[in-house]
């Protein structure tokens, strides 16, 4: 398989930012290792994160200063490179930012890009856990959605319901991984219902099977609702998903034909994606002035002195049109109500 690796200055939702001077620019005073050492998946990590890594100054293993670029210099890279012969190991030990939530080392770059398109292997059940009390180290899991068209959505399970155990194991804080995220592509959730403060098995069984290149779209629910004189727009969105950009635009065209003038945007099952498609989700509901900046980007000292205040990458601005042309329908709110994400979503 081939390895790629995500690092921090991606920083959670802001994934796919676009490259303007960092096209042609080289990563500057660097040494390289031994060509035979076999660390090259080691290197080139090192030498991505200590030019962009929002951290860098943060990891010692990082510096500027702990490598010359001399015959000496080489070796002693060399042997820090090899000190960890497993890349996801090395990357976690000895690069990563211990306050660094964001970052991940992926071994399959087709699954990564494929995970970040809405595509997946998976049965379509996202779920919660919980602790079945404070101190016990048995868990629950909670159903938050299903996904459509997928395994899960044609099994008698649904928003709300509640599993204790998996092929018969109750679930801890111990088992819970290889239970739920092991080799196995099937397998059988024990269905529970609350009795007092604990979820206890019901006796009920439900069987789910991944599947590979289940395609998510991230517009899982949107309608109109009618109080009084307001019509409020809700908006369920799952992911920051450029592949979908145009439906999104769609569902807001037929929101502000509807005379929509307020907007809830569920965000609690989003975990972030492309930096691009929050700026045209947000000129859908704000507005599509372009001079008005969306956001200014703060990069690690590094990058940022490669950078003016002019530069595309530091600032971004409203949209008024989708990256396909198409004029953005745009709900011009000054008002909306917004559900953050308030709880880990797992998926299968």
């Amino acid at each position: 398989m081939k390895k790629s690796v995500i690092t921090g200055f991606f920083l959670s939702l802001f994934l796919t930012f676009s490259c303007s001077k960092s096209d042609d620019f080289s990563i500057p005073n660097t040494v390289d290792p031994d060509p035979d050492a076999g660390v090259e998946v080691q290197d080139f990590m090192w030498k991505a994160m200590n030019f962009w890594y929002f951290w860098q100054s943060d990891v010692e293993n990082l510096s500027d200063t702990n490598f010359p670029n001399t015959p000496e210099g080489s070796a002693i890279y060399t042997e820090f490179l090899s000190s960890e012969s497993d890349p996801g190991k090395f990357f976690d030990d000895k690069l990563l930012f211990s306050e660094d939530r964001f970052s991940f080392f992926s071994e399959d770059y087709v699954e990564l890009t494929q995970s970040l398109a809405g595509i997946s292997k998976s049965n379509g059940l996202m779920f919660g856990l919980a602790r079945q009390t404070a101190n016990s180290s048995e868990l629950y899991g909670y159903v938050q959605y299903i996904v459509p068209n997928s395994n899960a959505s044609t099994k008698n399970i649904n928003r709300g319901d509640l599993f204790t155990g998996v092929n018969g194991t109750t679930l801890t804080d111990q088992n819970y991984i290889s239970l739920l995220f092991g080799d196995s592509d099937s397998y059988t959730l024990n269905m529970a219902n609350i009795v007092g403060e604990n979820a206890e098995s019901n006796g009920e069984d439900v069987q789910l099977t991944k599947e590979v290149g289940l395609k998510e779209n991230p517009i899982f629910m949107d309608e109109i609702i009618e109080i009084q004189d307001s019509k409020i727009g809700y908006l369920a969105y799952t992911g920051f998903t450029n592949e979908y950009d145009e439906q999104l635009n769609t569902v807001f065209g037929r929101l502000k034909s509807s005379g929509v003038n307020e907007l809830v945007l569920d965000l609690r099952y989003n975990p972030g994606g492309s930096v691009n498609t929050a700026v045209l989700l947000s000129s859908m509901i704000y507005g599509t002035n372009s001079k008005d900046v969306f956001l200014k980007a703060l990069y690690n000292e590094k990058y940022q002195k490669v950078l003016d205040d002019s530069d595309t990458e530091l600032r971004r601005f409203f949209a008024e049109k989708t990256g396909k042309g198409t004029a953005i329908n745009t709900l011009n709110l000054k008002k909306s109500i917004r559900l953050n994400h308030n709880r880990n979503c797992l998926c299968q």
